[in-house]
């Protein structure tokens, strides 16, 4: 059977019945877009690393504890835990290290050319790694919308739910980031 076509609660309830490989089939399944949300929220790679591992530690242990529901998509429930423990790390250090270009730094390491679809491929290309350091300057908010929509792939209703706030705020917050980019751009490409 391939990685792509076991739904993630079948995955889920092999996992529990003991076969440790179908844990490791879903980090595999949803690393990439885990890994780029939290380091979207942290801007420090070793720090998003660590929160990675965190989650799926947590995961691990609330799978065995039965806090998982079937009903529930499992990626949105993985998102609300990475991103809990982004915004803990946030809170404590209470500033965030700038992005750089320098090896190793840049957030566009963490994103393969081939995850991309054209259009996030033309911006990443037009902007030269621009639009990470702007997403950086967007209130911290409007940030996360558009980190857990586009990075995390989550419809409103999940980003709602996972922030606590309503859809049409959270469609709102998404509005304003993506004007908020627009004036930004703007000016960096004037």
């Amino acid at each position: 059977m391939h990685n792509h076509i076991i739904p993630d609660h079948k995955l889920v309830e092999s996992y529990l019945e003991g076969n440790e490989i179908a844990l490791e089939m879903l980090v595999k399944r949803y690393k990439q877009k885990v890994m780029t949300a939290i380091s979207m929220l942290v801007y420090d790679r070793y720090l998003a690393e660590d929160i990675f591992q965190e989650t799926f530690i947590k995961v691990i242990h609330s799978l065995r504890g039965g806090k998982y529901q079937h009903e529930g998509k499992f990626l949105p429930w993985v998102m609300r835990i990475a991103r809990n423990l982004s915004i803990d790390h946030i809170r404590r250090n209470k500033k965030m290290p700038t992005i750089t270009d320098s090896e190793g730094n840049d957030i566009s390491t963490f994103i393969r050319t081939d995850d991309l679809n054209m259009e996030d491929r033309m911006v990443r290309d037009q902007t030269h790694g621009h639009l990470y350091d702007l997403i950086s300057r967007l209130p911290e908010e409007q940030r996360e919308v558009l980190i857990l929509r586009h990075y995390g792939d989550l419809s409103f209703k999940e980003i709602a739910d996972i922030t606590g706030c309503s859809i049409n705020t959270a469609l709102g917050r998404m509005r304003y980031a993506i004007l908020n980019l627009r004036k930004m751009l703007v000016t960096v490409t004037k």
